[in-house]
């Protein structure tokens, strides 16, 4: 699969995320939270916590610090870089995909992850 658009630049703050479901090569619809840290970068991962199967973008306003998400359930937190967990109860990462910025366009490609080693 390629790059889809999935929002214009200026549709997030820094510190905000927004939950997506974002079609695969395969025509499966998977859930994606693109986040904007708060530096400004773009990051794209499941939106789903490695510990519960809860939705990330269920969280507060408050769930983006610096350049992680957490999980407002159990509080685990996520580098939106790498999916890696800082702490417990998660110990699993989250699957990274590839997102690029092209003008305003954000574009995510969910068949290409960048998973990292638990």
């Amino acid at each position: 699969m390629s790059l889809v658009r999935v929002l214009g630049a200026g549709e997030l703050e820094p510190g905000s995320l927004r939950a997506l479901d974002v079609a695969g090569a395969d025509g499966t619809l998977l859930p994606v939270v693109v986040v904007r840290d708060e530096d400004g970068g773009y990051h794209a991962v499941a939106d789903e916590c490695s510990h519960q199967a809860v939705l990330l973008s269920d969280g507060e306003d408050d769930a983006v610090e610096g350049c992680a998400v957490e999980c407002w359930l159990h509080g685990s937190r996520f580098d939106l870089r790498t999916g890696k967990p800082s702490g417990l109860p998660a110990t699993r990462p989250l699957p990274v995909y590839r997102l690029e910025v092209d003008g305003d366009d954000v574009l995510v490609d969910v068949d290409v992850r960048q998973d990292v080693a638990a």
